[in-house]
C-alpha cells in the first residue's frame, strides 16, 4: 500500500510539474485532481491566427441515437459512414467546442457551451475556461452565432444567474427577430416552444442592452461575421484574420464531421430549413478547401480545428498539427 501511495503522490505531483507556466494556482490544482482521479485533462488547446490568440473550451459531448439523425440518407449508409471514421453506430457522440479569441486587449467568446443545462456529459465548459486560465469577469464580449441551447445556455445559469456579468452580448439581427418573436413563438408547434423559451430565459433580463449585427459586420477587431444560413434563420459563422493568417468559425456548418463533411448533401435533424443549410454548408466548405482556410467546428473532435480538402464528392477534415508552443 506504501508502495501505491507514493506513486500516486508522484504522478499527482508530476502532473501539477507539467502544467503550462501560465496557469493560476487553482488550474494547476485542476491538473493535479485530474490525474487523481483517472480522468482526462482540462479540455483546451490555444494557437495563434497572425497575432491574435484563440482557444478551443470543450464543454463535454453528448450521446444522440444514430436512427432519425441524418433526415436523407438510408440508416445503413449513416452506419456505414460511422464505422468508416471508426465511430459507433448506434450512437454519435456530439462535442461542443466553443472559442476564445483574445483580440485588440480583450477577451471574447464566440458561443458559451451548455452551461448547466445540458446533458450530464457536458457541462465542463466553465472548469476547461478557468483551466486555460480566464475569468468569467474579464470577458468584454459574448457573440453568439445562433439560438440553439448548446451555444447560448453558458450565458445564464438555470438560477437565472449572469455568468459574464461584464461582457456585451452580440447576436445576429435575424435570429434575434424570429426568436424573439411571440408571433412565431405562438405559431411554432408544441416541440419547438421550449426552444423559443429558452430563447427568453437567457435574453430577456438583458434584452435592451444586446447589441444585434448585420450580416458581415465586424464584430471585434479582426472578427467579421458572415451569414451561414439554414441550420438557423440567422445562423452566422465568423473569419478571424490578423495579417496573411485566416480561421473561420464554422459553428454549426456541419454536425460531426465524420458526417456531413464528408456527405455535405446529408441534411441533420438538427438543421432547420435543410436546403439552405446544405447550400450553405457545401459553399463554406468549398470556400475553404479553394482557399486553405483553417475551420473550427462546434461539433468537431476536439481541438476542432483544421483544413478543409476535396474528397470525391465530398470533403474531409485534416486535423492541424498539435504544437505544444503558440
Amino acid at each position: 500500500m506504501t508502495t501505491i501511495n507514493r506513486r500516486h503522490a508522484l504522478a499527482t505531483g508530476a502532473a501539477a510539474l507539467a502544467a503550462p507556466a501560465f496557469l493560476t494556482a487553482a488550474s494547476r490544482e485542476t491538473f493535479a485532481q485530474a490525474a487523481a482521479a483517472a480522468v482526462q485533462a482540462p479540455g483546451f488547446y490555444r494557437y495563434k491566427v497572425g497575432d491574435i490568440t484563440v482557444t478551443a473550451i470543450n464543454d463535454g459531448f453528448f450521446a444522440r441515437p444514430l436512427e432519425g439523425f441524418v433526415r436523407n440518407a438510408e440508416l445503413p449508409a449513416v452506419q456505414a459512414a460511422m464505422a468508416s471514421a471508426f465511430l459507433p453506430t448506434n450512437a454519435v457522440p456530439i462535442p461542443f467546442n466553443t472559442l476564445v479569441v483574445e483580440t485588440g486587449g480583450k477577451v471574447v467568446l464566440l458561443d458559451t457551451g451548455n452551461g448547466n443545462t445540458g446533458a450530464p456529459t457536458s457541462g465542463t465548459w466553465m472548469a476547461n475556461f478557468r483551466a486555460a486560465g480566464f475569468d468569467p469577469a474579464t470577458v468584454s464580449s459574448v457573440i453568439i452565432s445562433h439560438f440553439h441551447g448548446d451555444h447560448i445556455n453558458g450565458i445564464r445559469l438555470r438560477d437565472g444567474t449572469a455568468v459574464f456579468p461584464n461582457a456585451e452580448i452580440q447576436v445576429p439581427e435575424p435570429e434575434w427577430a424570429f426568436w424573439m418573436s411571440d408571433e412565431r413563438m405562438n405559431a411554432a408547434p408544441e416541440a419547438m416552444r421550449g426552444a423559443f423559451q429558452n430563447c427568453r430565459r437567457v435574453f430577456s433580463p438583458v434584452a435592451s442592452a444586446v447589441k444585434q449585427f448585420k450580416p458581415g459586420a465586424e464584430v471585434a477587431p479582426g472578427v467579421t461575421s458572415m451569414p451561414a444560413y439554414g441550420h438557423s434563420p440567422g445562423h452566422s459563422v465568423f473569419m478571424i484574420s490578423s495579417g496573411n493568417a485566416k480561421l473561420v468559425y464554422m459553428a454549426d456548418v456541419t454536425n460531426h464531421p465524420a458526417l456531413f463533411v464528408r456527405n455535405p448533401d446529408w441534411s441533420a435533424i438538427f438543421d432547420m430549413d435543410a436546403d439552405a443549410a446544405r447550400a450553405t454548408r457545401r459553399q463554406l466548405l468549398d470556400m475553404a478547401a479553394s482557399e486553405k482556410t483553417r475551420v473550427h467546428f462546434y461539433h468537431a473532435p476536439f481541438p476542432s480545428n483544421g483544413y478543409i480538402a476535396k474528397d470525391g464528392a465530398g470533403f474531409q477534415l485534416v486535423p492541424a498539427q498539435w504544437t505544444p508552443s503558440i
